[in-house]
């Protein structure tokens, strides 16, 4: 048992989940949902959880519908144990190139523009005889000397 929604008949499982239901989906723009809550329960948008799925409540009507938990689907194996392969992120846009790997041409000559200054900037420091860090290291050791004899 629980609750049709009074706007769109969507089921919810009780009086808590339907007004969270009603108020989400008005505060989304659902003007459908604003109206049916301002005329069922004026002052709706200051209720706390409780108050408002008491007052939704009686005027929703309760319903019957499936409902499925993971105790009665006969499932006896663990789906948590089983290794992921991250499929569902595959098509999402990550950092980097995507996996068609087109850049626009702007965008292209900036990142080859990147590549091609840090390429230098590695070259420099390999001519210069270390890197900027090392060199940096040195030079504080040598004042450094006194306090460690």
């Amino acid at each position: 048992m629980g609750y049709a929604c009074p706007v769109c008949e969507t089921p919810q499982a009780d009086a808590r989940h339907l007004a969270n239901h009603l108020a989400f989906t008005a505060l989304l723009g659902d003007d459908e949902h604003e109206s049916w809550l301002d005329e069922h329960a004026p002052g709706w948008e200051q209720s706390g959880e409780d108050e408002l799925a008491e007052r939704v409540e009686e005027g929703a009507a309760e319903v019957e519908f499936p409902q499925v938990f993971e105790d009665t689907t006969g499932h006896d194996h663990h789906h948590g144990d089983e290794p992921r392969s991250g499929e569902l992120f595959d098509d999402r846009p990550t950092r980097g190139p995507s996996k068609e790997g087109s850049l626009d041409a702007e965008t292209a000559a900036a990142v080859e523009q990147a590549r091609a200054m840090t390429e230098d900037t590695r070259d420099e420091n390999e001519t210069a005889g270390g890197n900027a860090a090392g060199d940096e290291s040195d030079e504080s050791n040598d004042g450094n000397a006194d306090e460690n004899e």
